[in-house]
């Protein structure tokens, strides 16, 4: 049996109609940078997460760099994040002369581990920002607790995120500033890159409108040195056909999940694999379904004959990154990360997964676990 890690063509033949009504519809009009599509996307997205404000930007990454840019960070200050995730979060920092300064993750849901952040302010610190991984928001309270403290903004790297939720607020809306990727493979991707910055601040919005058009509000006058970071109208027009099925998709995933923790359980497994921990604070949206095993490696490759795909998020810490190495950490500065590094493995659990593809999954896997 064949299980892809992520089957964007089964997502995509039930709605293609509806998508390419709107893509003729766009190129009819000729209109392909930011206008009507984009504004009306900006306001499903704010009625979706419960933002006040949503400004649409070229890529997630763009999210974080105008969101950072938005709050003023620059040169020699320090925003305090977590080495275990995708390297935009980090990426953004250090382009505006900043320096990252890593906290260690929680072991159960990869997340920050908020009784590690009061060692990791300093005078420096110009932002806090978690980042919910893997679909699951990070423990926000203790975080808020420490960020008010010291009049510190928090901007939430939601790139994983979309519509998963922390005591019923969305992700994105519950710090200062919230950033989200439309990569093609996120719970609600685009055909291509595309990003949101949400806030429920008019100043901060209305500040990253007129920083991702080169820093003008007006046309040839800019009052601050921007960048050109629009959502593409054809972009605008596929994500809001599919923003209409994001529900169903993410009780699919949701579904997929329980049903992994089943067959993980009647398998005799749980002592094997160490499977996804959600706290009870949250709802998870399973952009990805991580477990940890041991042997992971071999397990990886043992799947990949035997027809599964899967994915390892991710196989190197940040502070362990070349490029990283002037910021003077070294292999233990974060052990909870390295180990998560050398362990966590992503199994396929898009919503169109079947349950005889869920089964043969965990079936291989206890193939796999017998035989080592």
């Amino acid at each position: 049996m064949k299980v892809p890690l992520l089957d964007l063509k089964a997502q995509y033949q039930p709605i293609r109609k509806e998508i390419m009504a709107a893509l003729e519809s766009a190129c009819d009009d000729q209109a392909f940078i930011l206008g009507a599509r984009v504004a009306d996307l900006e306001k499903d997205i704010q009625g979706y997460v419960g933002a006040r404000h949503a400004v649409g930007v070229a890529s997630g990454s763009d999210a974080l760099l105008l969101a950072l840019i938005a709050v003023g960070v620059g040169p020699g200050d320090e925003v305090v994040t977590v080495p275990y995730t995708f390297f935009a979060t980090a990426g953004a920092i250090s382009r505006l002369g900043a320096r990252p300064v890593f906290v260690d993750i929680k072991p159960d849901t990869f997340n920050l581990d908020p009784g590690l952040l009061d060692a990791a302010l300093t005078a420096r610190t110009k932002v806090i920002m978690p980042v919910h991984l893997y679909g699951q928001c990070a423990e926000m309270e203790p975080i808020l607790r420490a960020a008010a403290a010291r009049t510190l903004p928090v901007i939430e790297d939601a790139a994983q995120a979309i519509g998963a939720a922390w005591r019923g607020r969305h992700a994105g809306t519950i710090g200062q500033i919230g950033c989200f990727s439309f990569f093609p493979s996120k719970n609600l991707g685009g055909f291509g890159d595309g990003g949101m910055v949400v806030t429920n601040d008019q100043t901060m919005a209305d500040r990253v409108r007129m920083l991702r058009v080169h820093g003008s509000r007006v046309k040839y006058v800019h009052e601050a040195i921007g960048m050109n970071s629009r959502l593409d109208a054809l972009q605008a027009a596929v994500l809001r056909i599919k923003l209409k099925y994001l529900e169903e998709w993410t009780k699919g995933r949701q579904r997929n999940a329980a049903r992994y923790d089943a067959l993980f359980k009647d398998a005799g497994l749980l002592d094997r694999v160490t499977l996804p921990a959600i706290t009870a604070e949250n709802r998870h949206v399973y952009n990805q379904y991580v477990i940890r095993a041991p042997q992971r490696d071999q397990l990886r490759t043992f799947l990949q004959e035997q027809g599964v795909g899967t994915e390892i998020y991710y196989p190197s810490p940040l502070h362990l990154q070349a490029c990283y190495k002037d910021l003077g950490y070294r292999k233990g500065s974060f052990p909870q990360a390295e180990r998560a590094s050398e362990e966590t493995l992503a199994l396929p659990i898009y919503a169109e997964l079947t349950a005889d593809q869920q089964a043969y999954v965990v079936e291989t896997i206890k193939t796999f676990s017998s035989k080592n």
